[in-house]
């Protein structure tokens, strides 16, 4: 039995392990989540899934280091980018920015960065349509999520559209990625690879507005709100007066509204997910688990709409088992798949209201 915390804590030991231990060791630490759905998938898909989801998280910690200065958030972005598309040069990054890394950056994280190099090797051992979809990928996120972290957001976002493109660049490009590389590993899923890459969008919004409505107050004690203010200013109240202390009704209107866009969303992942072929078993956990355990968390917060902390929305243990069993029961069947969404999520909509989905970035691009 390995110890995880111990060959984190010592990278000449981790780079000692298997591509697969060591990609796997990675994401238990930064990752509860990844670590248990990523090991559904097929074989052939386990490796560069794993892989993408590293990349993915080193351009999240450049973006969350308070250490760096915008200008130098910019600047390591952009070197990332480049090393991923040519596999070169990504020792001497890491030597760069490992020491710029403050104590408020996780331990796992740390380790990340300092074994980036073994990381972008097991990149460029992949198939070259498998790379050029991690690197769009890359190369999307690091480019587009600059854009919000210049901007003052303690009174949210302008609009909804705004929050579709930023859901789109932190999320919805992976959902894209995901899809390409499904397509990538099976050409009976990519013959639908057009409605996949649109649904693939959605799937990701649906699961990023969730994370968001969930890690509200945590958000806020850092000086950032990422909801749209358009909505709330519709259901009568301003984000600008938002803490835990002031959260009326009408903030709860407001709420009541982001989660029944994000259901929606789900809907879509749904679609998505019924794509798949039934035989494609692992592919379908995958998606299914992450599905099933945002929509437990959306009715957790929607029942509890006044909550002040992610703990009291977070979904037990008993929920994930629960999620599990259910995919291992059902995940074949299409059917019962929409029978059980719409019974699990019957008390999301909101009555006398509809949502229309906004001109975005995200969606400009289809």
């Amino acid at each position: 039995m390995r110890n995880t915390e111990l060959l984190l804590e010592d990278p000449k030991l981790l780079n000692q392990l298997s591509d697969y231990e060591f990609q796997s060791v990675l994401l238990e630490g930064v990752s509860r989540t990844f670590a248990l759905t990523i090991p559904q998938l097929p074989e052939g898909l386990y490796g560069p899934v794993a892989n993408a989801y590293l990349l993915c998280r080193i351009v999240d910690t450049i973006e969350d280091e308070v250490s760096l200065s915008p200008e130098q958030k910019k600047y390591f972005c952009s070197e990332f980018i480049s090393i991923v598309e040519s596999g070169v040069n990504s020792e001497p990054f890491a030597v760069e920015l490992a020491p710029l890394l403050s104590d408020q950056t996780s331990p796992a994280e740390h380790a990340l960065i300092h074994v980036l190099p073994r990381v972008i090797e097991i990149t460029h051992s992949f198939d070259p349509g498998q790379i050029e979809a991690l690197a769009c990928c890359v190369e999307t996120m690091a480019d587009g999520m600059p854009i919000f972290q210049a901007q003052n957001l303690r009174a949210g976002l302008a609009t909804l559209a705004d929050m579709d493109t930023y859901c789109y660049y932190v999320a919805g490009c992976v959902g894209e990625m995901l899809t390409k590389l499904f397509c990538h590993y099976s050409p009976e899923i990519a013959q639908h690879r057009e409605q996949l890459l649109k649904l693939s969008v959605a799937f990701g919004q649906g699961l990023q507005m969730t994370n968001i409505l969930k890690d509200i107050w945590d958000d806020a004690q850092r000086g950032v709100c990422w909801l749209p203010q358009d909505i709330f200013t519709e259901a009568g109240f301003n984000l600008k007066d938002l803490t835990a202390e002031n959260s009326d009704e009408h903030f709860r209107l407001g709420l009541a509204r982001v989660i029944s866009i994000a259901h929606q969303h789900l809907h879509d992942a749904l679609r998505y997910t019924q794509l798949i072929p039934a035989h494609e078993v692992g592919i379908r956990n995958f998606c299914l688990w992450a599905l099933g355990m945002a929509l437990l968390t959306l009715k957790k917060i929607r029942h509890n709409l006044g909550f002040t902390a992610p703990n009291q929305v977070k979904i037990s243990r008993n929920n994930v088992k629960a999620t599990i069993l259910t995919t291992k029961l059902i995940g074949r069947s299409n059917t019962l798949l929409s029978l059980l969404f719409d019974f699990t999520g019957r008390d999301l909509k909101t009555p006398n209201w509809h949502y229309a989905q906004p001109a975005s970035k995200a969606t400009q691009l289809f």
